[in-house]
């Protein structure tokens, strides 16, 4: 331990201290702070929240403000031999984040398609696009129109 001049050790820094050399000199790692979900910070270290003053616009959340509609979903399946591309038409019963369940009033038949193979969605009349509830997240329990 003698002629050395100061090292970092796992605990802090060896050296030069208040009592001399030998004594373990702790340093403080500065932390920096933390922006909050959906916000920003500035350089200074302000953190700043922000709301959306709407819902977002993703095909889940359209999908659900059209719930009991009747839409046909354009679908494709890489590396598929039997079919590339298939065609579903049914009415909207619900949508989450990967998934879309359409019932076929025709035959009966359920349908859980995956969002990952969905290319486009058409309807034969008017979508609702309008959230609502002005901000408000659409959920299962959201009335259908």
């Amino acid at each position: 331990m003698y002629g050395m001049q100061g090292g970092y050790t796992p605990y802090g820094y060896y050296g030069q201290s208040p009592y001399g050399t030998g004594h373990m000199a702790t340093m403080q790692a500065a932390v920096p702070p933390t922006a909050t979900s959906g916000g920003y910070m500035t350089p200074s270290g302000t953190n700043y929240t922000t709301q959306p003053s709407r819902e977002e616009s993703y095909v889940e959340n359209i999908l659900r403000l059209n719930r009991g509609k009747t839409a046909t979903f354009y679908m494709t399946y890489e590396n598929n031999r039997e079919w590339n591309a298939k065609i579903f038409k049914g009415v909207i019963e619900a949508a989450g984040r990967d998934h879309i369940i359409i019932s076929d009033s025709a035959t009966g038949m359920r349908y859980l398609l995956l969002m990952l193979n969905l290319d486009y969605v058409t309807f034969d009349g008017p979508i609702n696009y309008e959230y609502p509830f002005q901000g408000g997240v659409v959920t299962p329990g959201t009335p259908m129109s």
